[in-house]
């Protein structure tokens, strides 16, 4: 009565309180791990706790219990928290380990049951007194006739069973398909000779599936094991194959392949090689050396029915090269392309492309695949490099002094080394610092990079070789000194350059131009042609025959050039005919006013084209320094200038309009000083070997227009001519190359004076 009478029942309101108080400060200097111990036994009884915490089922005790409850409950949720993230490693492990047990249980029990049904079936076949049921009036005879039948029948089931028993356990392969085989036969044998009764050939049937069964598992288990070798691989997927589960072997093969080929990669990523192109070619020699061994094997072991698993050998081979290149993109590939290591991602790419081909003999074409992703990043690195020789070219152009000189070595500039000094001039051209340093640059550019034509991207490479010749043949149209005037007219768009003062200078710009088109950057061409192709001695064969594309470029690299000729004789040109103020010295009021002067004119060609042809020469012996053994670009040059100037004269029609309706006729001696002006220009160019055609139609186009202006105004030119107005054409000859002897410094008038025939007399006057 005494445990009644102190029951939280009969206490009085306020002792209960101090009662939960003082349990209260008891349970808080206890450790959550204590307080969780009463939870953790196995005599845990929830209502004898209530009871404890408890003591009169109030709702204030009972609101008390549930807030105690609420907090064990959220500190026990915290510290299996902080439990789990400080042993994250231990749990995942545990976890794991916990699911391969389960697994094996799982195993084991699908085991156990089928030896459980093969116990059975055998001891179903062991009741030999149900099938030895005879009439008592048989004949004893042909009862142990019947008995020694089937006695032999069990007794050849009960040591197969046996066998087949012990041979998949010792997994010995080749005799346990050999005795299912004898199995089968022996089924047909009962079958037809019905030596056992239906119940025990149902099981013996049965039993033989399922050790087919269970040997086909025990092929796949060990196909699938890490440690099986390659050719153990291929006779247990024979085996498999011959079990009657071919797909189940095929698709086993591949993975094993595809299992040892991960293990080699990651054993691969922990070995430390030389550098990225080392780790490209060992991983991509893995890669497709794995996919050539497992074509290999699948065409062993299915050949004759090679088309069945056909697509499922190149749907495997597939994603594997897929994930291979995009292990390469995520490795390599990406940081080197935004970084612009062209050459890094073309060898990159050159390997694996060549690992790729060896597949191609057993019908593997994984290059496609391969192409796909590496295209877009070989294509960033060409890009960005193309970008950096930009403005490498626009930061020298600023500097540069354009003075002409040989390259400091013959690397990388596209000419073959020089053997001796005779032979330099004749290989290496003479270029400016910023010249050498771009086609220094483009050759790099273009060395080693084999798979851009292999990667379709050889038009790529073309366009951007052309852009950036572009992008440079402006620099140096920048640097003329008429580009600062345009600059100053039109705004600012121009690259800071330093401007050629200089004609040599400016001659320069024209070499540079024209040696990088014409040789250096069709050499850099060919590299890309044909750096996958051939040797040596079929790579200058086939420099004979350039293909349509190089062809096409060399004309497009020429049109380049064209422009920079093109300012240049405009700029020369400008500064012949006009004045720093603008006015014209080149004008119709120098043939004019020739017929109304008393005195008799000097004959000899007109002030505007005795500087014509001092400028002429100048850039002539200027352009034989510079383009030494290439007579042809200096040719070229001096023609363009001269039929600049004729063809400006041709079409200005400022002049013609003063000549032809102007309020001062074009008399005879105007006609025959200007007759002179153009006899002395065809005599010069065709001396200095640049008169061309053009030049000569236009020359005479404006002699044919000036006659036709003199006879307009009523005087007959072919009466004239009689009338010995105007002199013979051998006079014209005769005066021009006296002029341009006196000119040059190389004439002698010693013997003259009393020539009065001399188209020289007047000059003694």
């Amino acid at each position: 009565m005494s445990i009644v009478d102190q029951s939280p029942f009969t206490t009085p309101r306020g002792s209960m309180s101090s009662s939960i108080g003082d349990s209260t400060e008891l349970e808080a200097n206890l450790t959550l791990s204590d307080k969780l111990k009463v939870f953790k036994s196995s005599t845990f009884d929830p209502n004898a706790f209530v009871v404890s915490k408890c003591h009169s089922m109030n709702e204030k005790e009972i609101k008390h219990l549930c807030a105690y409850l609420n907090d064990l409950k959220k500190a026990s949720a915290e510290e299996m928290r902080k439990s789990v993230l400080a042993n994250y490693s231990a749990f995942i492990r545990t976890s794991k380990e916990i699911s391969d047990l389960e697994g094996e249980l799982l195993s084991m029990r699908n085991l156990l049951s089928t030896q459980a049904a093969s116990v059975h079936g055998l001891a179903e076949g062991c009741q030999l007194s149900s099938l030895m049921t005879v009439n008592e009036d048989s004949d004893m005879d042909d009862i142990l006739n019947d008995q020694a039948d089937i006695s032999k029948t069990e007794n050849w089931l009960i040591r197969f069973l046996e066998t087949l028993e012990v041979l998949l356990a010792e997994k010995r392969v080749d005799e346990a398909m050999a005795t299912l085989d004898e199995g089968e036969r022996m089924t047909k044998e009962i079958s037809e000779g019905r030596t056992l009764s239906p119940s025990l050939f149902k099981a013996l049937k049965d039993a033989i599936t399922e050790y087919r069964k269970k040997l086909a598992d025990q092929l796949a288990e060990t196909i699938c094991q890490p440690s099986t070798r390659t050719a153990e691989i291929r006779s247990n997927a024979l085996a498999l194959k011959t079990l009657g589960d071919g797909p189940r072997a095929h698709t086993l093969l591949l993975k094993s392949h595809k299992g040892k080929l991960q293990r080699n990669m990651q054993s691969l990523h922990s070995t430390t090689y030389g550098g990225v192109g080392a780790y490209t070619a060992a991983l991509s020699q893995l890669v497709f050396s794995t996919i050539s061994q497992a074509a290999s094997d699948s065409l062993t072991v299915f050949a004759e029915e090679e088309p069945a698993y056909t697509s499922e050998l190149v749907t495997w081979a597939v994603t594997q090269a897929e994930d291979f290149a995009l292990l390469l993109k995520k490795r390599i590939l990406a940081s080197t392309a935004a970084a612009g290591g062209l050459r890094v991602a073309s060898e990159c790419v050159h390997v694996c492309l060549s690992h790729c081909h060896l597949l191609e003999t057993s019908g593997l074409a994984l290059s496609p695949v391969l192409l796909k992703y590496f295209k877009p990043f070989v294509e960033q690195a060409l890009n960005t490099n193309l970008k950096r020789i930009e403005q490498s070219s626009a930061a020298l152009a600023a500097a540069d002094d354009w003075s002409l000189a040989y390259a400091p070595t013959s690397r990388n500039t596209g000419l073959p080394p020089s053997s001796s000094h005779s032979n330099l001039s004749s290989f290496q051209p003479k270029l400016s610092s910023s010249a050498h340093k771009f086609n220094s640059m483009v050759q790099e550019l273009f060395e080693d990079v084999g798979p851009l034509e292999i990667l379709q991207l050889d038009g790529l490479a073309l366009e951007g070789l052309l852009q950036v010749f572009n992008f440079y043949v402006n620099l140096l149209i920048d640097a003329l000194p008429a580009s600062v005037v345009t600059e100053n007219l039109e705004g600012s768009g121009h690259k800071i350059v330093k401007i050629a003062e200089t004609e040599a200078q400016q001659i320069a710009l024209l070499a540079n131009a024209i040696l990088l088109a014409d040789e250096l950057l069709p050499r850099a061409v060919v590299k890309l042609s044909h750096s996958t192709k051939g040797d040596e001695s079929q790579r200058r064969g086939s420099d004979k025959q350039r293909p349509p594309e190089q062809r096409e470029l060399k004309k497009r690299l020429q049109r380049e050039v064209d422009r920079l000729r093109d300012s240049f004789c405009r700029q020369h040109v400008l500064e012949l005919i006009f004045t720093e103020e603008g006015d014209t010295l080149l004008n119709a009021h120098v043939y004019l006013s020739m017929d109304g002067k008393v005195e008799h004119p000097d004959w000899f060609p007109t002030p505007i084209f005795q500087e014509f042809f001092a400028k002429l020469t100048r850039v002539a012996n200027i352009t034989a320094d510079v383009f030494v053994g290439r007579d042809r670009f200096a040719t070229i040059l001096l023609m363009r200038l001269a039929e600049t100037v004729i063809l400006w004269l041709s079409d200005d029609q400022a002049f013609w309009e003063e000549i032809e309706t102007g309020p001062v006729p074009l008399g005879p001696l105007g006609l025959q000083q200007l007759y002179l002006d153009m006899q002395f220009v065809m005599i010069f160019s065709s001396q200095g070997r640049y008169l061309s055609r053009h030049l000569h139609q236009a020359i005479k186009n404006i002699i044919s227009r000036a006659i036709d202006a003199v006879a307009a105004t009523g005087l007959d030119p072919n009466r004239a001519l009689n009338d010995s107005i105007l002199p013979e054409d051998e006079w014209f000859v005769e005066v021009s190359e006296i002029a341009i002897k006196m000119l040059t410094g190389k004439a002698s008038f010693d013997n003259m004076e009393g020539d009065v025939h001399s188209p020289t007399a007047s000059f003694q006057a």
